[in-house]
């Protein structure tokens, strides 16, 4: 089967839907973003989160190797943005969360239940679930600067991945009804996402695109390198070994934007780098899928 024709089939909706905000706010109509990025990270986001943790079957063993490997290389992609920024004089709270959190959601997941089937799913959102953590603990950090310790504890984000992770971890699950609601409510994360990355882009400076090209591909190799060194470490199966490089090289996240956004770090820069990085995601993916596969 094509590759790239099925990297293309996932990344479309993300452009079709950017494009529609894109497009709003070129016509002149009105769009509130920190309502929509309000709505999207304090409900939307939280219940997409938690259900699919919660809905994720694994087995124990393979779960630790795959946590453990995740965890080095997200803490070695870190290490590396960070002296990256300090090395190219860069504003931190800027670019450093962006440099290495990627879209392992709405991209990811998919992708990697293409290319692995329900296996690579389940691993997938093992990659995802821990992500989201450092991300939305550490990554708030980054982003929200000095005295942000308290508006980590805040984040509905942060406590929605542990209740999801706990409820994985016991195999809990939640009356149907209250499924079916958290479940109706999260599928409004992605799409709230990627429409208000169109409106962020409709206002982007050309400009700025130059940096973030160069910054998309310098991330790309610096996390798929990381990762494949932590995968081979940890002695992981063809599988798990696949999904972890996969999910770490995916381009940089919608939520990086909002989270730019929310705490008045410079959104539009951080949107440069979603749009660069899933561009080059297009011809880059393909690549990486047919040297794991």
């Amino acid at each position: 089967m094509n590759l790239t024709l099925t990297v293309l089939e996932i990344v479309a909706p993300v452009f079709l839907l950017a494009g529609i905000g894109f497009v709003w706010v070129k016509v002149g109509l009105e769009y509130r973003i920190q309502f929509v990025t309000q709505m999207a990270m304090t409900l939307a986001v939280p219940c997409l989160i938690f259900v699919s943790l919660m809905n994720t079957k694994i087995d124990p063993a393979a779960l630790t190797s795959l946590s453990l490997a995740t965890v080095v290389a997200y803490g070695a992609v870190s290490a590396a943005a960070v002296v990256l920024v300090l090395a190219l004089g860069l504003n931190r709270r800027t670019f450093t969360a962006p440099l290495i959190f990627g879209n392992t959601g709405n991209l990811g997941l998919p992708l990697a239940l293409f290319a692995f089937g329900e296996t690579g799913l389940s691993y997938a959102v093992v990659v995802f679930a821990i992500m989201a953590i450092w991300s939305f603990t550490f990554g708030i950090w980054l982003v929200a600067g000095a005295g942000s310790f308290g508006k980590v504890l805040r984040e509905p984000l942060v406590w929605a991945t542990l209740l999801g992770a706990l409820f994985l971890w016991q195999g809990w699950q939640t009356p149907v009804f209250l499924t079916n609601t958290l479940s109706l409510v999260g599928q409004m994360a992605i799409p709230l996402m990627l429409i208000t990355l169109g409106v962020a882009v409709a206002r982007l400076s050309p400009a700025g695109m130059g940096q973030a090209i160069v910054l998309s591909f310098v991330k790309l190799l610096l996390c798929v390198g990381i990762a494949w060194i932590a995968g081979r470490w940890f002695a992981l199966d063809k599988t798990a070994f696949g999904v972890l490089v996969l999910q770490v090289a995916t381009p940089v996240a919608v939520t990086s934007y909002l989270l730019a956004e929310k705490y008045g770090a410079d959104s539009q820069a951080v949107a440069g780098l979603v749009v660069a990085s899933t561009l080059m995601s297009i011809g880059a993916l393909p690549l990486l899928l047919a040297l794991l596969l």
